[in-house]
């Protein structure tokens, strides 16, 4: 017994800590159970009702509070102090009201899980439950075709249409499903085998926190398990007045999505969550936005979201200038030549391999196996190479040749890669072009180093040192430095990513090509992953090879990881049948912890050994031979597989021997369903990719469970162990009976990677014969080890990646916020205060001498310095930037007073005279450069003597500054994280580096908004038509009705970072080369140019008399 099984026998292990927590939750849930389910229907509604109010009831108090500030805000006008204050006492009451939500949930959870309970119990006892019709179910009879009103009495019925199939509720919650609700309310994640019910376990957490009012989200990985669900659990909350709607059925933007989100539950995939609050954030209108507070989430397929799908950006993404501006057209011809050159070196390469091993002489077979070495530098993927390597002692020797290579830090490798023309390195997913392969595609260029990137540092350094130039020639050569640097940049990665194209990235396994698109398969389901494209070019290298048309380069406009947007919730749960070997990271990135919930009937599947074979050929065999015999015994087959290309192998050699089967791939995946109900079928094999068929069961027969149930055969190992327990978990649901076993070869990409040369150094000695297998628990063992550290590998890149996506996040953060108080127009006015205040700061602290600081407080805040110069040396900086603030702020206040002024007596003709026809207006205003056509509700301009004028000028100018700056950084972002490719400065962490210049783009960034914003501000006034003896007449114009954002011009997509670009990125330094910008000379006004400070006088005539 070893100290960890002693440990579990003190202690007990995780599963039974957690269990022994949860079981008095059940029991608690059963007592309030068996009291009401002798109630009539009308008072179980009663109960939900009277829950309702208690939690309503039990924040009140903090509820009055803050509609009582708000309204204080409204109505009194407090002065900017006050207002901040008063805004951060909303923020903390919004905090207390979570904390006494969680805390009146916990108080009702057993009588809220004895009500869901109920209600499934008498669906399923009744065809038809009639209760006293109220508002809400007469609203939901126009709609729906569950619910009948026949006079004062509402009909529900226990039939209904979900999914396009009509279902009759027969399910009842038992004892592990009430446990796995209890789970998923605490905010954590349930592990519930396959078959177990997960989509029924949600339906009580859901409708405990749809109580509050405050709104759920049920998150799934498709918008046809979102539809299904939301029509199959619909009827049990809306019984209870809960509304029910799914975003995936309304379009984005709309009134109906809107409505959706307004819901008391909302159901959706992860992808339009994500892209929703995307849109949100770019939304010109209030009546743009669709969602609302994130309070609560459940995550169906928890581990595909934050897991598989944690890396993946959601983006949105727009046009950029010259974007259709690419080289990989033109340099696919060369990288064709390379990679034929490259085929018929590897080739040659293996044929000496196989004449010289074959010989008897020592010296000759150490060049055997240097050529077998080089061979499986040139091309690994090689199909000859990979059988060559799994005859007895190869590959063996190739290992023994690559340790002397890689002896003293790869002191020799040169020898061997030298003669190539680019070397692979599988483990690192990388391609390196040679010195060879620089020649070959370098052809008839006058330039040899055409495809050489220089060493910038030493020619900069060299530059520097140069003494006889002048400045303006060392800038220029500077200049020209950089601009060959960023040519050949490009060039140099296009080459790399073409390579890498070619000869790691297979059709029908990796993508396929489907009406002219590259479209991305999924490893781990086999779907096709629509919208979503490789980065950083690498999608449309696989373009330029597949001659399919090469989508030009797009700017990112907005972007989020799925990680980051779910850890916005205010609570986050999730259920998954296989999360336990992720729980780690499940931990360390969302704090969520994985609690495994018992079957409610003992697992009877039987498990079995992996059986290993030497080659592919040998397996594929078995496999058949292994389904005929299943078929012959009675037994469903269902077959696993890791690729595309697979299945259809498998269904070639099926069909040959005439054995009718069924085929789920990345081609076929619209039937999925279908083919998944069928599966369970006596005699029927069905082919699918691993994780294939997730949320939907396979149920047997009687005459199935008696031939011995589901057969599961897995054709390879995946590298995730989660993978493979998805599709053993197929088999052996609810008690069934089943089997799973999984056929390996030594050429299999995991055991070749990892553990074939151990297992087949064994074989060797045990003098294993072709045809033969191996199987034993040990051997499973060691392939579980290796699936061990690719996860580990997965892990590491995974989270250094999301490391990144943090430092964006975090400026995102901020921006959306200040985004959004300018949006909603409630807290403009702190924000706005907040930058006068830095900009007058940095005026005093900035500039050294007291003209400098003149000259800048005149263009920013169009002001004169409110101190004397011997002030300005003697004072203390704080003292004088309080002074110019308290100036600045009497300005800015005296120019928006002015500026209602000026409106209001048109605004008030043109309400009072034509009000009827207009409900917007559009109002000039400039700051002397630039006029802008501000959009104003005309009513409200009225009421409010003009003052809502003013509001919108400083609305419209914050989004429009906060919009374009945002967009601009995001792009400097992209550029910053794509030269990880070619940066090899200094020894640094590039992780430090990137945040260090993220952090200065972002301070430039921010100033920015504040300089144009304060400027812009500070100078606006209404253009007024002067005619002699006439009052001033301002020009107004009809506003077209307030406009909706137009999506049509952006793009958006799931971009997939699993390549091995972002790999490098984790390894990498990140900084970006310098960008050089010219010089430019301090502005200085004219005497006769128009004054800065907006007033249209000459400068000589203002500011700057007696200068």
């Amino acid at each position: 017994m070893g100290f960890n099984d002693i440990l579990k026998s003190l202690f007990g292990n995780k599963a039974d800590r957690d269990l022994k927590e949860l079981l008095p939750i059940a029991s608690k849930v059963n007592a309030e159970w068996e009291k009401i389910k002798g109630v009539s229907h009308d008072e179980l509604r009663k109960i939900s009702a009277d829950l309702k109010a208690k939690i309503h009831a039990h924040v009140k108090v903090e509820e009055d509070e803050i509609a009582s500030l708000k309204a204080k805000v409204e109505n009194d006008k407090p002065s900017i102090e006050e207002r901040e204050e008063i805004y951060n006492r909303i923020d903390k009451l919004e905090e207390q009201i979570n904390t006494k939500l969680e805390d009146v949930l916990n108080e009702i959870l057993p009588l809220a899980f004895a009500v869901m309970k109920d209600t499934a119990r008498r669906f399923k006892e009744n065809k038809e439950i009639v209760v006293k019709a109220n508002d809400f179910d007469r609203d939901l009879a126009v709609t729906k075709d569950f619910v009948e009103i026949d006079g004062e009495d509402a009909v529900y019925f226990n039939s209904w249409v979900a999914g396009g199939n009509e279902v009759t509720w027969d399910m009842v919650h038992y004892d592990v499903q009430l446990i796995g609700g209890s789970v998923l309310h605490q905010g954590k994640i349930a592990e519930m085998a396959t078959g177990e019910g997960k989509t029924l376990v949600a339906t009580l957490p859901v409708f405990l926190n749809a109580l509050t009012g405050r709104g759920v989200h049920v998150v799934t990985v498709n918008d046809y398990l979102a539809k299904r669900d939301s029509e199959w659990m619909g009827p049990l909350y809306m019984f209870h007045g809960l509304s029910v709607d799914c975003i995936d059925k309304h379009q984005p933007n709309s009134d109906a999505r809107r409505q959706a989100y307004l819901a008391d539950i909302t159901f959706g995939t992860n992808n339009e969550f994500g892209f929703d609050y995307l849109r949100d954030n770019m939304a010109i209108s209030p009546k743009d936005l669709v969602q609302r507070q994130h309070n609560y989430a459940i995550v169906d397929e928890v581990d595909s979201v934050l897991i598989d799908d944690a890396r993946t950006p959601l983006i949105i993404s727009g046009p950029v200038p010259k974007g259709d501006d690419q080289l990989f057209e033109q340099l696919r011809p060369q990288v064709e030549r390379l990679v034929e050159a490259q085929k018929k070196l590897a080739t040659q390469y293996l044929a000496d391999a196989k004449r010289l091993i074959a010989s008897n002489d020592k010296k000759e077979q150490e060049e055997g196996f240097l050529a077998l070495y080089r061979s499986h530098k040139c091309l690994p993927k090689n199909k000859a190479l990979i059988k060559f390597l799994s005859e007895q002692g190869i590959k063996a020797g190739m290992l023994k040749t690559e340790e002397i290579y890689m002896e003293q830090n790869n002191k020799r490798m040169h020898e061997v890669t030298d003669p190539l023309y680019f070397v692979i390195d599988e483990k690192l997913n990388s391609v390196d072009l040679t010195d060879k392969g620089v020649d070959l595609i370098s052809g008839n260029s006058a330039d040899p180093t055409f495809f050489v990137l220089p060493d910038i540092t030493a020619q900069l350094s060299e530059l520097e040192n140069e003494k006889d130039l002048t400045d303006e020639e060392r800038l220029a050569k500077k200049d020209a430095l950089m601009t060959n640097f960023a040519i050949k940049s490009e060039r140099v990665h296009t080459i790399n990513q073409l390579l890498k194209a070619y000869t790691m990235f297979e059709k029908d396994d990796e993508y396929v090509v489907i009406d002219g698109q590259v479209k991305i398969v999924d490893e781990q389901t086999g779907r096709i992953m629509e919208g979503r494209r490789y980065s950083d070019g690498l999608h449309q290298a696989i373009e330029a090879k597949e001659g399919v048309k090469v989508e030009a380069a797009t700017q990112t406009f907005a972007t989020i990881t799925l990680q980051n947007y779910f850890r916005m919730y205010h609570k986050l749960s999730g259920m998954t049948g296989t999360a336990e070997t992720e729980a780690g990271e499940l931990w360390d990135i969302y704090k969520l912890d994985v609690v495994v919930i018992p079957t409610n009937r003992p697992i009877a599947r039987n498990d079995m050994n992996d059986r290993v074979y030497k080659t592919k050929r040998e397996k594929y065999k078995a496999v058949i031979e292994e389904i005929e015999k299943m078929v012959a015994a009675g037994r469903p087959v269902l077959v696993g597989t890791t690729s595309v290309e697979i299945s259809e192998m498998l269904s070639k050699m099926l069909t040959m021997r005439k054995i009718e089967h069924n085929v789920l791939n990345a081609k076929l995946h619209q039937r999925e369903a279908d083919i998944v109900a069928k599966a369970g079928l006596s005699g029927t094999v069905t082919i699918a990719t691993n994780m294939a068929g997730r949320g939907t069961d396979i149920k047997l027969s009687p005459e199935v469970k008696a031939a011995g149930g589901l057969a599961i055969i897995g054709t390879e190992r995946h590298e995730s162990r989660r993978v493979d327990r998805q599709l053993r978990g197929r088999a052996g649901r609810q008690g069934d009976p089943g089997s799973s076993v999984f056929f390996v070869s030594l050429e299999d990409d995991l055991m070749r990677l990892f553990s074939s040369d151990r297992i087949a150094s064994v074989m060797d000695r045990l003098g294993f014969q072709e045809g033969e297998m191996i199987e034993h628990k040990m051997i499973s063992n060691s392939i579980e080890r290796a699936q061990k550290k690719v996860e580990e590998n997965n892990f590491g890149i995974r989270k250094r990646l999301l490391e990144y996506d943090d430092v964006m996040n975090k400026q995102r953060t901020v921006v959306y916020t200040k985004r959004r108080h300018a949006l909603m127009g409630e807290r403009i006015g702190m924000d706005i205060v907040n930058m006068i205040w830095d900009r007058c700061a940095a005026a005093i602290e900035n500039n050294a001498d007291y003209e400098s600081c003149k000259l800048d407080l005149l263009q920013t805040l169009a002001m004169d310095a409110p101190f004397t110069e011997e002030e300005f040396r003697n004072e203390k900086k704080e003292k004088l930037a309080e002074k110019t603030f308290d100036e600045a702020m009497a300005n800015f206040k005296r120019k928006s007073e002015r500026l209602a002024q000026i409106a209001n007596p048109v605004i008030k003709q043109v309400y009072e005279n034509q009000g009827h026809m207009y409900e917007n207006i559009l109002i000039p205003i400039t700051d002397g450069k630039r006029m802008y056509n501000i959009s104003c509700n005309l009513k409200a301009a009225y009421e409010s003597e003009s003052k809502e004028v003013v509001k919108s000028f400083e609305k419209s100018i914050l989004l429009h500054v906060i919009d374009e700056s945002w967009k601009e950084n995001l792009r400097e972002l992209d550029e910053l994280k794509h030269s990880v490719q070619n940066a090899s400065y200094e020894q640094k962490d590039p992780l430090l580096i990137y945040k260090l210049e993220s952090v200065n783009l972002f301070d430039t960034m921010v100033n920015k908004i504040n300089n144009q914003t304060v400027s812009i501000l500070m100078r606006g006034q209404i253009p007024v038509q002067e005619a002699p003896e006439q009052p001033q007449r301002v020009e107004v114009r009809e506003a077209a009705p307030e406009r909706r954002q137009d999506m049509s011009k952006y793009r958006e997509q799931k971009q997939d970072l699993n390549d091995p670009n972002q790999q490098a990125a984790a390894q990498q330094d990140t900084r970006e080369a310098v960008r050089r910008e010219p010089i430019r000379a301090e502005k200085t006004v004219g005497r006769n140019d128009p004054c800065p400070c907006g007033s249209g006088k000459k400068y000589k005539n203002c500011h700057g008399q007696g200068k």
